[in-house]
């Protein structure tokens, strides 16, 4: 059973994706990229919203090449977007030549080795097969070095295949201060000027939404699609995900007794806590509970921020509503931890990671509702 089959009576969680804000979201990109092309990155099933319907909604927005991680991802993007121009970002795999050429899916080569593996599959072929270099300029990541890129650049004569696009991948960018941002913009400069007949691409999100000149031909926004914040100065856009948690029970707990694993909430006065049923298993992180003296994210219950206290377990959360009316909550409502004024930057910030990964680890157990 997936989570879209889970029906709501039966569970923990109600995950909302609000489709139009999606689209809405890369149309803005679209604006502030211009007039560089805009991509959208749809790795991780559509940064955790569902890859059919994502992909589905950022075509019919405009979105027309679309990059993700892996070739099994590039297969099912293929059977939703018989059209797309379709990039693999993790490299060219051993044997799996055959399947990018069967699935008209171009892969972004990071290596001398790649490089010669494509170049000798199109020559068995007898095909030049379009394909993406990726250049590394300050991540140590993937990617080729600068001499590399040079040595391909002066061997494009005997390359064998076209070449569909040169790229990078900033390290910094969130940071819009750290000087490696403009290194790598140099770096990249200097790169891109080595092809100059071949689409160049550097912006993620952040640098989207960054200095025009970090924009080349192509900008490749992710997070920002789906909206997270790109930047800590930068607004995120409209929310794309809601969660709301079904409370499973209410209980009343005593001055001086302890809430959840390992007693790190101890109760200052006589309390009323909602116990939600979802957790880390859910994708809610454990860091984001409170203990004693750390405090914890927050859950809009009834209209109401109530803190969340004591250890996320597997399955379950506490939150403490000791401030709301006897009368306004129940077993079996729903308490709101996406949306209502939360958003992933608030969870993310109280759980000591990012948007990206509260977004991509959000569980399979909730009933899901794309709106």
């Amino acid at each position: 059973m997936n989570a879209r089959d889970i029906p709501l009576a039966e569970a923990g969680g109600l995950l909302t994706i609000d489709l139009s804000a999606l689209a809405a979201n890369y149309q803005e990109l679209v604006r502030r990229a211009a007039p560089a092309a805009c991509a959208a990155v749809l790795k991780g099933d559509g940064y955790g919203i569902g890859l059919a319907p994502a992909a589905k909604t950022l075509w019919q927005a405009g979105a027309r090449t679309f990059f993700v991680a892996l070739l099994g991802e590039a297969r099912d993007l293929r059977d939703l977007l018989p059209d797309a121009e379709i990039f693999v970002l993790n490299g060219l795999f051993p044997d799996t030549e055959a399947a990018y050429r069967e699935r008209n899916l171009r892969p972004v080569l990071g290596s001398p080795a790649e490089i010669a593996r494509w170049r000798a599959f199109c020559e068995r072929t007898g095909e030049g097969l379009a394909a993406a270099v990726h250049v590394d300029t300050g991540m140590n990541r993937l990617g080729l070095t600068p001499a590399e890129a040079v040595s391909v650049a002066e061997g494009r004569a005997e390359l064998g295949f076209p070449l569909a696009l040169v790229m990078s991948h900033l390290a910094c960018a969130d940071e819009p201060v750290h000087p490696l941002n403009a290194r790598q913009l140099e770096d990249f400069r200097a790169i891109a000027a080595l092809f100059p007949d071949v689409r160049a691409s550097l912006a993620n999100s952040a640098g989207t939404v960054s200095d025009p000149a970090y924009h080349f031909d192509l900008v490749r926004p992710g997070i920002a699609v789906y909206g997270g914040r790109p930047r800590g100065d930068v607004a995120p856009l409209r929310p794309v995900v809601r969660l709301e948690l079904r409370i499973a029970r209410i209980r009343h707990v005593h001055e001086g007794e302890t809430v959840g694993y390992g007693g790190a909430h101890t109760a200052i006065r006589p309390s009323r806590v909602a116990i939600l049923s979802a957790g880390y298993a859910d994708g809610i992180p454990r860091l984001a509970g409170a203990s004693d003296v750390r405090p914890g994210a927050e859950a809009v219950v009834a209209g109401h921020r109530c803190p969340l206290i004591g250890r996320i377990s597997m399955d379950l959360l506490a939150v403490d509503i000791t401030e709301l009316a006897e009368d306004v909550v129940q077993p079996g409502d729903f308490a709101t931890l996406l949306g209502d004024g939360l958003t992933l930057d608030n969870l993310a910030r109280h759980s000591h990671t990012i948007d990206y990964e509260i977004l991509t680890s959000l569980g399979r157990r909730y009933h899901r509702r794309w709106v």
